[in-house]
């Protein structure tokens, strides 16, 4: 078996690494030259746990190779993927395809014998369809089949999720290509993955479906915090009593500062632009892409409250800058929404991140860079915890306290326990959990 991967992005590069460990020879394929010799050093352009020494490990073996040279890497292919970028489309939300189709096309003047071409990237419902149709276009003796099989990869947890996944979903429709992609997941096989066929349209409802329900989990939860904010109850309590309810189940019930990333925001979007387009709108998920929207911006707003109600001439200090944590991931991460506000009301401002630094410092001007937790803190008036990183998680809090001007800490993760702040003497301010209904008179 012979695999092609189309794109060596986040989604490529995982996918072509966990296939390669399956004992299946991939060609991972990208057209820009220096991402390819960077990789071809043994350099892994992201960070995710694990990666690069799955990489290194495949490359040793001769299963996994990278290279430029797309006709080649396809023409020796049972199966091509392609795994290129759909972001949204600037203007009006809806899915960018044009390198989709554009793979696609070169793909198809490639092709010898019979080959499964694989959209692995996120793509609209119906994609698949016009991915077959300038397939043919392109190469009218062409013999192909085209499959759906998204991709479920959270990042920080990619490996793991890519090699013991929850479901497989394969939208194919001819008898050929269904024994093709069971040649390519034989090892799930194997140890019993659920694996289900589907048809082109199917298989692309189920991923974006999937995630716009989480996301909207997310938002739920938020929504509940501020309610619970209100109100004196404990929304990590909430959370916890409705997920032992086996119908609802306790992920994605965390509250924090709203979801980022490279999946839900543009996913959520494009599926409403799709449901919009095809005059069945998602009125839940519209909601929930304004809600999350507004969620960040508003944070902003909860740590200038924590400060008195003025950030001006103030120093805050920021950990955590990724939309997540291990991930070195900023696109849509809240603090692309929370830092330049605090600016905005005239606050100065020192940041951390584990991995996400460069990133941040393409993305973030006027801050103060740190090279360490503790480095962030030193006179700041308030700390803020964006990104939950387990090296936040323990931090000496006498240390903290007296590097601090002010004993301030806005948590938006709600990684510490509020009792053992207020013992240690802080004003704390946590997601929907307020102090008032652990004694405090300062709620």
């Amino acid at each position: 078996m012979q695999i092609a991967m189309i794109g060596t992005g986040y989604v490529g590069l995982v996918s072509g690494a966990c296939f390669s460990e399956f004992g299946t020879h991939v060609v991972c394929v990208d057209k820009d030259a220096s991402k390819i010799d960077t990789l071809k050093q043994g350099d892994i352009p992201i960070f995710e746990p694990g990666l690069e020494g799955l990489v290194a490990a495949n490359v040793t073996a001769e299963r996994l190779s990278f290279t430029t040279d797309l006709p080649a890497a396809v023409s020796a292919a049972d199966a091509v993927f392609i795994a290129v970028g759909t972001p949204s489309r600037r203007g009006d939300g809806h899915a960018d395809l044009s390198y989709v189709f554009e793979a696609a096309e070169e793909i198809a003047r490639s092709l010898t014998g019979y080959t499964v071409v694989v959209t692995k990237s996120t793509v609209p419902v119906g994609t698949g369809r016009e991915v077959a149709a300038r397939i043919a276009a392109a190469n009218p003796d062409a013999d192909f089949d085209v499959v759906s099989n998204p991709e479920f990869l959270r990042e920080g947890s990619a490996i793991g999720d890519f090699m013991r996944p929850d479901r497989v979903i394969i939208g194919a429709e001819s008898d050929r290509a269904q024994e093709v992609m069971r040649e390519v997941y034989r090892p799930l096989f194997i140890n019993e993955t659920p694996i289900l066929f589907t048809r082109l349209e199917t298989s692309e409802m189920i991923k974006y479906a999937a995630n716009c329900f989480l996301a909207t989990k997310i938002t739920f939860i938020n929504e509940m915090a501020d309610l619970c904010e209100k109100v004196g109850a404990d929304v990590q309590d909430v959370a916890r009593g409705i997920g032992l309810d086996g119908r609802i189940g306790n992920k994605f019930l965390h509250p924090g500062p709203g979801y980022g990333g490279s999946c839900f925001p543009k996913d959520t979007l494009a599926l409403v632009r799709t449901a919009q387009d095809a005059e069945a709108p998602l009125r839940i998920i519209e909601t929930v892409v304004d809600v999350n929207d507004a969620r960040k911006r508003a944070m902003a707003d909860k740590v200038i409250a924590a400060c008195g109600g003025s950030v001006t001439g103030k120093t805050i200090a920021v950990l955590g800058l990724t939309f997540k944590p291990n991930t070195d991931d900023m696109r849509d991460s809240p603090s692309l929404d929370i830092v330049p506000a605090l600016q905005a009301a005239g606050a100065s401002l020192r940041a951390y991140d584990p991995e996400g630094m460069d990133e941040a410092k393409a993305l973030l001007d006027g801050l103060t860079w740190c090279e360490d937790a503790y480095a962030t803190m030193e006179d700041a008036d308030a700390l803020v915890i964006v990104t939950e990183w387990n090296e936040f998680r323990n931090l000496n809090l006498a240390r903290v306290r007296g590097l601090l001007k002010s004993p301030v800490l806005v948590d938006l993760r709600n990684i510490y326990n509020v009792p053992d702040m207020a013992a240690a003497g802080f004003d704390y301010i946590s997601v929907g959990r307020p102090l008032a209904a652990y004694g405090s008179t300062d709620a």
